[in-house]
């Protein structure tokens, strides 16, 4: 390898962490689009990377390798957050319970739940709880539970005694990953088994995902089925050509 070539490499690689840190995720036939390389080459990126500790390879690309702190996510994809809030906003019932998860997405609507009117809510979020203790209309619960490093969900047997002790009118859940056949896929067992909780408790599911989640697989841990979601709610338009595979499955918001 020239020096030339090795600047270029070490070059693509730091922009292929800054990108990964903006977005959590990587695809590669993305990049080697954006960096004019072959997808070869953003394979062998990936893999000099992984061998660092800097990312996870997953099928079709990478991911962020280890647990991440709550603030780095809710950062992360911002504007597709906002979007898929506004979008879920619009579902919240009145006069009724609903169930949340621990993820940043579904931390994004309850931020702006300033309306709300006789709204019972249950998360397995700490920072979730933490933001509706002051709004007006809304009275908050915690599952309780072990709380898990790798996502900072509220894990284990209290959390499940707890969720199952409800009954939603709805509950809005996000998930790592979601594959047209496999449906959603989860960082952690015990994450998931909280989110297959919740789901049972509900009379309707809604499941929010960013248009980079999409068609991906890689987390280990198997997450609510398609067949268990009512809505599907992106931040892509309904008739987004991405959306193809759902669309028989699930309404699409």
């Amino acid at each position: 390898m020239t020096v030339a070539s090795s600047i270029d490499a070490q070059d693509r690689r730091r922009r292929l962490l800054q990108r990964l840190a903006a977005d959590g995720h990587l695809r590669v036939e993305e990049l080697a689009e954006a960096c004019s390389v072959s997808t070869m080459t953003i394979r062998r990126d990936l893999q000099a990377l992984e061998e660092q500790g800097k990312l996870r390879r997953v099928r079709g690309g990478a991911i962020i390798a280890g647990p991440q702190e709550f603030g780095l996510r809710a950062q992360r994809a911002a504007p597709a957050k906002r979007r898929i809030a506004e979008k879920l906003l619009t579902m919240v019932p009145q006069s009724a319970a609903i169930g949340l998860d621990c993820s940043s997405t579904i931390y994004r609507m309850a931020c702006e739940l300033r309306h709300a009117r006789d709204l019972t809510v249950l998360t397995s979020a700490i920072e979730t709880f933490q933001a509706l203790q002051d709004t007006p209309g809304v009275r908050a619960y915690l599952t309780g539970g072990e709380r898990d490093e790798r996502t900072g969900s509220l894990v284990g047997p209290l959390a499940r005694r707890t969720i199952e002790s409800f009954q939603f009118h709805r509950c809005f859940l996000s998930a790592t990953f979601l594959d047209p056949r496999l449906g959603a896929s989860e960082a952690t067992l015990e994450e998931a088994e909280v989110k297959h909780a919740i789901a049972a408790a509900s009379e309707h599911v809604v499941l929010a995902v960013d248009a980079g989640k999409l068609g991906q697989r890689g987390a280990p841990a198997r997450g609510v089925s398609l067949a268990d979601v009512d809505v599907l709610v992106t931040d892509l338009d309904p008739t987004d050509s991405r959306l193809a595979p759902y669309r028989d499955h699930v309404e699409l918001l």
